[in-house]
């Protein structure tokens, strides 16, 4: 099954996420189909938190690809987001 999760960066006590896609029996870290995006825990001042390609995402559920319930919660929150500054 592929899935759409979360691979660790960053040194350590300084995690950096990048969002992927990758088959659900691979180790976290190991490779991966594609990166859609990041995520960054620690963002300060004008440092973007979260950046995701929402077309790639898309595409990936429309094939059948499951998110993580950490990455779905990253998407509901991007989108939430994107709607109050357009509004």
């Amino acid at each position: 099954m592929v899935t759409i999760r979360l691979a660790r960066g960053g040194s350590k006590k300084r995690p950096f996420y990048n969002i992927v896609v990758t088959d659900s029996r691979k180790p976290r870290d190991s490779g991966y189909i594609e990166r859609l995006g990041y995520y960054n825990p620690l963002a300060r001042g004008q440092e973007v938190a979260l950046h995701l390609e929402d077309d790639r995402i898309k595409y990936w559920k429309d094939l059948g690809a499951q998110t993580s319930s950490r990455v779905a919660k990253l998407i509901k929150d991007a989108a939430v987001a994107s709607e109050s500054t357009e509004a």
